[in-house]
């Protein structure tokens, strides 16, 4: 597989380099190169979900991993369900979180962790090798089960002290052994920047075998497309032919850029929407052409706090840089914290309770489907992740076991300044 920079077409890697490196020399993300676009998309449609998933990343990975490794993967990684449910006539919400960590994180994630061992250097012992990711809420959990324990492997994940949910923090902060948590002194921005001024460091890099778990690696994005073509899969089962249009709640950009990647590889899809909540720093450029990165605001839908999104620089990339035809492909929208709370009341209203993001997400489809049109959105994460913003409406959550258990469980989490110095240290063993 051959992927290049964002930043510079002449900078290449293979995907077992891609998922090495992490980032892109000069803080570049990578990219498929070219992008495969498959003719046989109903007979892909065709196959079961397990099957699917093989064949498509396997096409994507021209062969690189080899065609029984990677199958072994597959089925390690993505052996949960991915049900499709109907809300009302022609809205569906597509449940990505029947994972182990009860988040869409989970795909990306577990497929990482299972074609790690594929692509790292064979050594004797194999080199160590540092995950270093930044979370505003799930990739957290997503990343830490799915390294925990992992030999060969050291989990270090940074997020905004006090930004994420309890119950969120818990599922990284309380595992320990191989898994680092540390609660930074700022948002997830800063997060984010941390893990990236660390990369830039080459000499630290390399001493630690330095990758990341976040969507800026290639391993975590490529599998979020699988899901797209199952949504599609699952609604021709029920005799929907048209191409629907789907909402996606974005935060770091990483899962509608991989539904974009779906789409410009031939899946049937009609149009995106892109779903923020107050964090509008995309919907804004989108309607002014104003690219205005900016500090995140604190909101209920936590894990769309995000004001500089990593992952659009991809979907520019993707675009090449053209607003009009990107215009055409998506449609936009924010919601305030009054607008997702009032979202989940009706939904509840109506038998069904989504989380915050997935509140935005049918929140702003509702606005931008079209009469006649077919859509779906994307339900993120399970409800019982953020209990306080249910517990403040009245409405009553059922905590599903992989959650109850870590209610007792001492947090480990270390606090840390917003200092690249202190990161650091941590790193170093201090």
């Amino acid at each position: 597989m051959r992927l290049v920079s964002t930043r510079d077409a002449a900078t290449t890697a293979t995907f077992r380099e891609a998922v090495l490196a992490g980032i892109a020399p000069g803080g570049g993300l990578w990219m498929p190169d070219p992008l495969p676009h498959f003719e046989d998309w109903p007979e892909l449609l065709d196959l079961d979900w397990g099957r699917r998933c093989e064949v498509l990343l396997d096409r994507l990975l021209a062969g690189e991993l080899g065609r029984e490794p990677l199958a072994r993967a597959v089925r390690d990684a993505l052996d949960f369900p991915v049900p499709l449910v109907e809300i009302r006539p022609k809205i569906f919400v597509l449940e990505l979180f029947h994972g182990p960590t009860l988040a869409f994180k989970d795909f990306g994630a577990r497929f990482f962790a299972a074609v790690l061992d594929l692509v790292r250097d064979p050594g004797h012992p194999p080199r160590r090798i540092t995950i270093l990711t930044a979370t505003s809420g799930d990739t957290g959990a997503a990343v830490a089960q799915a390294f925990w324990k992992r030999p060969g492997v050291r989990a270090v994940v940074l997020y905004p002290k006090g930004r994420v949910s309890a119950l969120q923090e818990r599922q990284f902060s309380t595992l320990g052994e191989n898994v680092t948590a540390l609660a930074v002194d700022g948002a997830f921005d800063d997060c984010q920047a941390l893990v990236k001024a660390a990369f830039a460091d080459a000499e630290l890099s390399a001493r630690h075998g330095l990758t990341s778990a976040n969507s800026i690696n290639v391993a975590r994005l490529l599998p979020q497309t699988l899901y797209y073509a199952e949504a599609v899969a699952q609604l021709r089962r029920r005799g929907v032919s048209q191409p629907p249009v789907i909402a996606v709640p974005s935060g770091n950009f990483g899962n509608l850029c991989a539904g974009l990647l779906a789409r410009s590889m031939g899946l049937p899809v009609k149009a995106f929407v892109a779903a923020t909540n107050a964090n509008d720093t995309v919907p804004e450029y989108l309607d002014t052409g104003a690219y205005r990165p900016r500090p995140s605001i604190a909101t209920i839908s936590n894990a769309m706090d995000v004001g500089a999104p990593n992952n659009w620089e991809r979907i520019e990339h993707l675009f090449e840089g053209d607003l009009e035809t990107l215009r055409r492909v998506l449609r936009w929208g924010w919601k305030t914290d009054e607008e997702t709370a009032s979202v989940i009341r009706d939904l509840h209203a109506a038998g069904y309770l989504a989380d915050p993001h997935a509140a935005v997400a049918y929140g702003v489809l509702e606005e931008r489907l079209a009469p006649g049109e077919t859509g779906v959105f994307l339900g993120t994460a399970h409800p019982a992740k953020f209990l306080p913003v249910y517990e403040a409406m009245g409405i009553a959550v059922p905590i599903p076991e992989p959650l109850r258990v870590l209610l007792d469980r001492p947090l480990l989490a270390r606090e840390i300044p917003n200092e690249i110095g202190a990161v650091v240290g941590v790193l170093e063993g201090g």
